[in-house]
This record gives C-alpha cells, structure tokens and sequence, in this order.
C-alpha cells in the first residue's frame, strides 16, 4: 500500500538511511552489506524471528551464490556445515543415469537449507553487526517511493501504535504477497506462466536414500529426492494443480515415489514419517522494472522462478548482492551507476534463468503428458544428455548457474 506520508517532519519520526522491508534471505544479506560498509539501516518483518529461522523451503545453492556470500563474511556456518553435491541422477526408461557435472566443470552445488541460512544472517545482522530490525510489525506502508523523502510506516507490536520512518531507499524484499510489490502493481508490468502442473512437496523424517539428487522422470509423473540432511529428506511427486495433500497419505505416498523412482540396481527408499506435505503449483512471474523511485525490488517481491530448476533462493542472492552493493556505492560515494542498471542487470539473469526453468520442466514431465510425440522427444532428450558432450556441457552450466562473479 502506498499513501502519502503521516507526519514524516515530526520529532518522533525514526530515520534510517534504508529501509529494508522483509527478513529473508534477500532482505537479510542486504542489511548485512550495508552494515558491513557502515550504513545504518531498518529491517522490517512481520513475522516472529522464530517464524523466519524455522521455515523450511529451499536448500540448494549455486557456487557464484556462495562465494558471494564467502567475500561478505557470510558463509562460515554455511562453509563448515553444508553438504557439496558434484553429480546428480536421472532415472528413466528403467535405468539409472549418474550426471557428474563436478567433473566436468570442477564446479558444485551446496546443500543448506534455506531456514539455517535465515537463522545465520539474522545473527549476523541483529546480533554481530548490530543492525536494527522490527519482527512481528504489522500493516507496513510505503509513503511517497517516487518522491526523494519516501517513508515506511508499520504498527507496533507492542503499543499498537503507527510508528513512522523517514529513509532514503527502500528496498522491498517481502515475498510475493508482500505490501512492496502489491504497492507498484498498476505501474508494473508482469509477465506470467503456469505450467498446468502441481508438485507435492513432503519433508521425510528419513535419511536419504543416495548421497545426490535424483530426478525421476517417469510415464506417471516426475518425482524428486533432494537431500536435507543426514536425518531429513526432501521429495516431490508431480500431482495435478490445486491437489488437496489430503488425498496423498502416507502408504499412497511412499508407493509412488517407489515406483516413479525404481530403476534397475536402484538402492531401496529409506521410509520415514512425514512431517510436511504440501501441493506447489508450478508457476512463474516476473515483475518489470524491478525499481520505482527509490523503491527497489528483490527476491520473490519481483520475479517467482518455479521449484523446478532449484534457483529462487538463488536469484534472491544475486539481486540481494546487486543491491545491497549499489545502494552503499550511492549512499557513501554518490556513485549511483549500480541502481541506475540494478534492474536491467537482474532481469537478464532472471529471464535467463526462467528460460531454464522451462526447458528443464519439459525434460521433467514431458514423459507424463500423455501425448507419444512429447514423450519420444522427452526421452531423446534425456538420452543426448548422457551421449553428447556438447548437450552434457550445456546442461551442467546452466543447472550449476551462470551468473557472473559476486
């Protein structure tokens, strides 16, 4: 929502250089590089600190992701305590297909999930670097973006009264549903794309059945396995759009994973309790420009990528760098050559990563279309990858990402 300003001139009014609106992955390690480059800056959440340190949702990052967040001194519990995968497994047409794409760009993916991030940047930020953040605020508005005096307003938890703060820069890192996107939405141009497919997401209490990640790509449907740790276990089963995860317990379940991901000389799954199941449907956006005045959009507040390529946390670093870096460059220097082409620098990985996302949906649930033609092409995909150096070569660098150095 977008108002004008309540008493921005007043005495009581708080000022912060920045306003960060959300505490997740992208609004956290943007506070984290202003506080590192000595930028006081707010971050506002209105969920419990408890809440956003326990949400489970992804857990797989790309190399450029991580050294980014190595050089902001941000990694050391990632670095000390996450899994490094170097190759993946494709079942399909019966078989197993290892995918060792460590070997053939000496690159790897690490697996920490998205909740240990959350609880190591919250530290960082509140704890180490002192940086002042508000959880649990409600009715956050934006007042004046495309003025040069814009403000955030928020009710206090605690009193319960509209506390005003006067900033230079927001950064609107809310999520989908947040109040920063939903405040440029009659100015913004989204684009749109629903692959008419659901995943149902379960969390296992079992420890993994292999030490990589599988795809199976099978005639009923896609399924996934995506390591979590050594006790818990990430998995997908392709259901249809809108499925009520009521209709799936758990022999259902565990049948259909068995079966979508059975191959000849495959090791057992290991069956565990489920602890979470939930039906995603697979969907994507993306939000142009992703700035309006002084507001700036990152994360999930500007472009959803589906669960399918493994890259929205991802995105969430890259622009969480891009901005954070620009927005010290602006504030301490006056350099404002970072924001001016924050946008367009972000939206060519996004769409580039997007593209991705497609291509690999086909190569997922092409096989369960239920037309011959897609399903004899699905799988003459698959089999190139495993024939063509070339379409090997191809596939590792975008599945490991090609974003630039951060």
């Amino acid at each position: 929502m977008t108002d004008a300003s309540p008493h921005a001139d007043s005495p009581a009014t708080q000022r912060f250089p920045v306003v960060v609106v959300g505490a997740g992955p992208a609004g956290l390690t943007v506070g984290c590089v202003l506080r590192a480059a000595g930028v006081d800056c707010l971050v506002l959440e209105t969920e419990t600190r408890e809440f956003v340190e326990r949400l489970p949702r992804a857990g797989v990052i790309e190399e450029p992701a991580v050294r980014g967040l190595e050089r902001r001194g941000l990694a050391g519990n990632l670095l000390e305590r996450a899994q490094r995968h170097t190759a993946c497994e494709f079942r399909f047409d019966g078989g197993r297909h290892r995918f060792a794409y460590g070997e053939l760009t000496g690159r790897r993916h690490w697996v920490y999930p998205q909740q240990f991030l959350v609880t190591d940047l919250v530290r960082e930020y509140a704890d180490v670097r002192g940086g002042a953040v508000r959880f649990g605020v409600r009715d956050v508005r934006l007042h004046e973006p495309d003025s040069d005096r814009p403000s955030v307003s928020y009710v206090c938890p605690e009193s319960g009264r509209r506390e005003v703060v006067a900033c230079e820069f927001v950064a609107g890192c809310d999520g989908a549903r947040g109040v920063t996107r939903a405040s440029v939405a009659e100015r913004a141009a989204v684009a749109r794309h629903d692959y008419g497919i659901g995943w149902l997401a379960l969390l296992a209490e079992a420890p993994p059945s292999a030490d990589r990640v599988l795809f199976g790509c099978h005639p009923d449907g896609f399924a996934g396995q995506m390591p979590r740790g050594p006790e818990v276990t990430r998995y997908y089963l392709q259901c249809p759009p809108g499925d009520d995860p009521g209709n799936w317990p758990h022999e259902r379940v565990w049948t259909e994973l068995r079966r979508r991901l059975g191959a000849a000389g495959a090791e057992p799954l290991t069956e565990g309790r489920l602890i979470e199941k939930r039906v995603l449907d697979m969907h994507d956006y993306v939000t142009e420009p992703m700035a309006f005045g002084r507001l700036y959009l990152a994360g999930d507040a500007a472009h959803l990528v589906a669960p399918i390529a493994a890259k929205g946390l991802n995105l969430a670093l890259y622009d969480a760098f891009a901005l954070g870096d620009a927005l010290a460059a602006r504030l301490l220097k006056g350099d404002g050559t970072g924001l001016d082409g924050y946008s367009a620098s972000c939206l060519r990985r996004v769409w580039d990563y997007q593209e991705f996302s497609q291509w690999l949906s086909e190569l997922y649930h092409g096989s369960a279309a239920g037309d011959p033609f897609r399903a004899g092409t699905t799988l003459a995909r698959l089999r190139r990858l495993f024939s063509s150096p070339a379409a090997a070569a191809a596939f590792a660098e975008r599945y490991l990402g090609t974003a630039e150095r951060y």
